[in-house]
């Protein structure tokens, strides 16, 4: 896979990267809501006490339950969180991409700094004229 369709495409679903990014950042379930399919799925193979969201508002419900446990220093900030993509290829109405992520949290459990990397594989759909994920597959790629 690599970068293939218009700029205008892959620019817009990078941007869809960046604002599920700066959702993260700020909090925003509202923003982070607009990145989705209303009939999307979020998969989290490597959570199976969570396993994976079915439609956009359950994902939205999900995500938002769990900014309540991550942040830094006691959750009075966010976690930093970065996406970049590592390919983009667009198809018409549907597109598929890999994202990489940075994160810096305290673990909720133990509360412990972490410093991991994740791994997006994504699928999208062009829907009303926007891309949005219609899929998205995290795994962690290190964590330390």
């Amino acid at each position: 896979m690599a970068f293939v369709g218009t700029l205008a495409d892959r620019l817009e679903i990078r941007e869809l990267m960046d604002t599920h990014a700066h959702s993260v950042m700020t909090m925003d379930p509202d923003l982070w809501s607009s990145i989705w399919a209303d009939d999307a799925y979020w998969a989290l193979p490597e959570y199976p006490d969570l396993g994976g969201f079915s439609g956009k508002e359950a994902i939205v419900a999900g995500w938002t339950e769990s900014m309540k446990h991550y942040g830094l220093d006691n959750r009075t900030k966010p976690m930093v969180y970065f996406m970049n993509p590592g390919a983009i290829e667009v198809d018409g109405d549907t597109a598929t991409s890999v994202a990489y992520t940075i994160e810096i949290y305290d673990d909720p459990a133990s509360g412990k700094r972490v410093y991991a990397t994740g791994r997006y594989d994504d699928e999208l759909r062009r829907i009303d004229g926007r891309w949005r994920f219609v899929r998205r597959e995290y795994r962690t790629v290190f964590s330390e």
